[in-house]
């Protein structure tokens, strides 16, 4: 690390910079302290400048000028980095800002504890990144219930003069200088508001009618001064209105207007040059700001990382979630700190907030030698390199949007144009077609109802049609688009997201037109486009444990509600995205049904815990007792479908007649079932968010007539003396997913030690064949497509694996594919079986999505199918299928010495 240089930097500051040179005259004892370096001590002589003085106003003034010319000192000997020196200002217009309030306050009541008024921090102040000569733009905001005033002064009244005494402190200009320029214009409706405001007003103002660029100001919104706690409430009950849950491409069609009025609006040069404005001429701080705080809007209420005040922070961490190029951030982040001390340099001359560089050639050359190079066209040459490549990056964020949008829109409406478009598209009756669709616009459908609305809707309608067009079912996908919209009370960001990302109406047309579940869980949550557009839209779902951490992560302050809703979207999404890659043949469909397994799990994991911890305020613990939650079924199995319900049994460890030690204590025995059906409630009770698992739990001890909970000991004595044979093959597939490791583990010992207990084998046999029987009887497939339920199907695959397991001992494992393979090398089955099995799963899984109703889809469908099972056609799909139960008809045989027709 290069040492600082301080001889070099005050022959510097007081050849080329006025202000710093002045400075130095006039503070001696500073200057000493910098001309041997002595940093901190220096620093803490500028804190202590004003101390000795009693009068606010006259302290600060003191204070300020002494930090100023420290910090620009060590700024230009290297011992400071920007980020220290920004960080620096900042925490002393907090501090000023907390004095002159409490000083504000006890001008007009003498020795009252100051509560009740806070100040807001927003731009660069905000994100802690003031400049060397910045303003600051609070929002003051107070509590008429708290703040302390005179008998005779209303609350606003009493408001508004701390307010004004607030700026005088501040901003008055007198002769030992001024603290901070205060930019109150940031407020609420500033134009007609007082300069404070009730924090109830500001609230209303935010929930019901703020502005766009109110939301990308609140990015790096902090309460810094005065009733910090209150500010931060605040700021926290206005989240939803700055990070939507949905992703928000509006926010850059606003940016983009923003850049483009203040581009026209710049008078100054357009390329570096003398009179650049380097914060908002093209390629400016500015742009790379609103590069980041797009991004930041459009992400950030999916990826609470990027919720970051700071603007290299909140690249690196929009970079570190694919949400844009590594490299883009590093540009944008180095230049950034590389524009952010040219502007330093240009303040530091006489302490003005300029962004522009000189016009005289001569004042160019000072600012450039101030910053070490040679002269002013070394400065402008950097400049040109900085700013083009700022100026590429944000000018492809932007260009994104508006040039085929305005095309579209004009063929979306005159008269005829969107006959024409649906003639050369080939869809049939476009006369029709047209007046149906004209309709949607003209008040049929509700979210098309407001003019932005219809004005997004019409840049994306013929691109859409086009996608729908060239879709395997144009029809099919056009009809499922027209029921969604019908549902839904808005859909412009929607159209929004369709726009930025035309890629995703290829693939919204296959979803509409294949798949009827996902279209329909699109009609109920048209977000679920949104993490489509990530890189990581294709990957399967880590681990539970990774799942169970990105579910359980949400707001520091978020309520047992908000677990609820927010383990539903995260759930949703999931399913949506593993349903997306199964349409798209991206992952084999047993990749897929392992994943939605992992998925139920984490939320079972997260919810269970949630519901505990709020179970627990009222009813307290039980030492020595814990719930145990074991998946059977497909659960248990570790392969859900889209359509599984999961299949859950409650036990308790311990005595059951122990009681717990809350508030309001309970015996073991109800404690535990309440608790569990407070576990189910928060598995499937619908919330805002929508529903989430069907949740079953016939399989526990006794069916529907037992309790819903029972203790290890009454379900170890159940299954070794009053189980049924149906019973104990349903407990080969069980699975201990939610309680305490040693818990878990003496459940799993009690379910091996009565799978492994000896047996009547031809009781045995003879059960589960009626039991087969009985079954085939009651319920019977349910088309010609239902492998499950179809004699040489899935149901009888796992009536030979349970009988093999119990009859055997062996391959006692949860999973059927695994206990095939088992019980397939000891000899117990043929191998081919296990491909069978495979074969078969794959069709189940796929057709839940692509063929609920177990009949044959639609000839696209078919083809996706096709492909999800391995195979080159449809007709290939039913070989297959054919050939498989008839390779589980043989294993029946063999096994039970019974015919099968299949």
């Amino acid at each position: 690390m290069t040492r600082p240089d301080w001889t070099n930097a005050l022959a510097r500051a007081r050849a080329h910079a006025p202000f710093l040179a002045a400075g130095l005259e006039r503070l001696p004892d500073l200057a000493a302290l910098l001309v041997t370096g002595e940093e901190q001590a220096a620093l803490g002589w500028a804190r202590a400048a004003g101390a000795a003085c009693e009068d606010t106003g006259v302290a600060l003034r003191r204070e300020k000028r002494a930090l100023a010319l420290a910090l620009a000192v060590g700024d230009l000997a290297g011992a400071f980095p920007l980020a220290r020196v920004v960080g620096e200002l900042s925490t002393f217009a907090d501090r000023a800002l907390d004095r002159a309030i409490a000083a504000a306050i006890r001008e007009r009541v003498a020795d009252c504890e100051p509560a009740g008024f806070t100040a807001l921090a927003l731009g660069k102040h905000g994100a802690q990144e003031l400049n060397y000569s910045s303003d600051i733009d609070p929002i003051l905001l107070y509590d008429p219930a708290k703040l302390p005033r005179r008998s005779r002064d209303e609350p606003g009244e009493a408001a508004q003069r701390i307010a004004r005494k607030l700026v005088e402190l501040m901003s008055h200009v007198t002769h030992e200088g001024y603290v901070f320029r205060i930019d109150l214009r940031l407020r609420p409706a500033s134009e007609v508001t007082p300069l404070a405001i009730p924090f109830e007003g500001a609230l209303s103002h935010y929930e019901s009618s703020a502005l766009a660029w109110e939301r990308a100001a609140f990015i790096r919104a902090r309460s810094c001064a005065g009733d910090i706690a209150a500010g931060e409430a605040f700021l926290a009950a206005i989240r939803p209105f700055v990070w939507r849950k949905s992703l928000d491409f509006g926010a850059i069609n606003e940016i983009g207007r923003l850049t483009q009025r203040i581009r026209a609006n710049h008078s100054g040069p357009s390329r570096p040059g003398p009179g650049f404005n380097i914060k908002q001429g093209r390629g400016g701080i500015r742009e790379i700001e609103f590069f980041a705080q797009t991004h930041q809007l459009i992400h950030g209420g999916r990826h609470p990382s990027v919720r970051l005040r700071g603007t290299r922070a909140s690249l690196d961490a929009l970079a570190a979630e694919g949400l844009i190029e590594p490299g883009d951030a590093q540009v944008l982040g180095e230049n950034y700190d590389r524009l952010r001390t040219i502007e330093h340099r240009l303040q530091m001359m006489a302490d003005q907030q300029t962004h522009s560089l000189p016009t005289d050639p001569v004042a160019l050359d000072h600012v450039a030698q101030l910053d070490g190079l040679a002269d002013g066209a070394a400065l402008v040459s950097e400049l040109a390199a900085i700013t083009e490549a700022v100026g590429q990056r944000y000018d492809r964020l932007i260009e994104q949007h508006g040039g085929e949008a305005a095309e579209t829109r004009v063929a979306a409406r005159g008269g005829g144009a969107l006959e024409a478009e649906l003639e050369r598209l080939d869809y049939p009756d476009p006369a029709e077609l047209e007046a149906r669709i004209q309709g949607w616009r003209a008040g049929k459908v509700r979210a098309l109802r407001s003019e932005p609305a219809r004005a997004a809707f019409d840049g994306i309608l013929v691109p859409l049609l086009e996608a729908f067009a060239h879709a395997p079912e144009p029809m099919r996908a056009l009809l499922r688009w027209e029921e969604l919209l019908a549902g839904l009370p808005s859909a412009i960001n929607l159209f929004r997201l369709l726009e930025a990302r035309p890629a995703l109406l290829a693939l919204l047309a296959r979803i509409l037109g294949l798949a009827p579940p996902l279209a329909d869980a699109l009609a109920r949550r048209s977000d679920l486009l949104d993490p489509l557009i990530d890189a990581s839209a294709f990957d399967l779902p880590g681990p539970v444990k990774a799942l169970v951490e990105q579910f359980a992560h949400g707001e520091a302050d978020d309520d047992y509600e908000q677990t609820l809703g927010r383990v539903r979207r995260r759930v949703g999404e999931l399913r949506f995205k593993l349903g997306v890659q199964l349409i798209e043949g991206s992952r084999d469909p047993l990749e897929l049904g392992e994943a939605l397994s992992r998925v139920a799990e984490a939320a079972l994991a997260v919810l269970a815990r949630a519901a505990t911890a709020e179970f627990e305020k009222v009813h307290g613990r039980i030492a020595g007792c814990d719930m145990v939650v074991l998946g059977l079924g497909r659960l248990g199995g570790g392969a859900l479908t889209h359509a599984s319900d999961l299949d859950l049994v409650f036990l308790f460890s311990g005595e059951h007649t122990r009681e717990s030690d809350g508030p309001r204590p309970l015996g073991a025995t109800l404690y535990f079932n309440r608790l569990a059906q407070r576990v189910i409630a928060a598995l499937s009770v619908p919330t805002a968010e929508g529903a989430l698992y069907e949740v079953d739990t016939r399989l526990r001890p006794s069916g529907a007539q037992g309790p819903i909970a029972v203790s290890f000991a009454a379900f170890a004595r159940y299954q070794r003396e009053s189980a049924w044979t149906w019973e104990h093959m349903a407990l080969a597939r069980a699975r201990p997913l939610f309680g305490p490791a040693t818990a878990m583990k003496d459940l799993r010992a009690i379910i091996t030690g009565v799978l492994a207990a000896p047996r009547d084998l031809v009781k045995l046999k003879a059960d589960v064949l009626s039991m087969r029987a009985e079954m085939a009887h009651h319920k019977p497939a349910r088309g010609p497509l239902d492998i499950k339920l179809t004699r040489g199907g899935l149901v009888d695959v796992e009536f030979i694996t349970h009988y093999l397991q119990l009859s055997s001992g062996t391959a006692l494992t949860p999973s059927i594919r695994n206990a095939l393979a088992g019980l397939a090398k000891a000899g117990l089955l043929a191998p081919e079986i296990v491909a069978a099995h495979a074969a078969m799963s794959r069709f189940l899984i796929a057709s839940r999505l692509l063929a609920p109703d177990a009949e044959a889809p639609p000839p696209a469908a078919r083809t996706v199918l096709a492909s999800a099972c391995q195979c080159g056609d449809w007709q290939a799909v039913l070989a297959l299928l054919a050939e498989s139960r008839r390779t589980v008809a043989a294993a029946w045989q063999a096994v039970f010495g019974e015919e099968l027709e299949v």
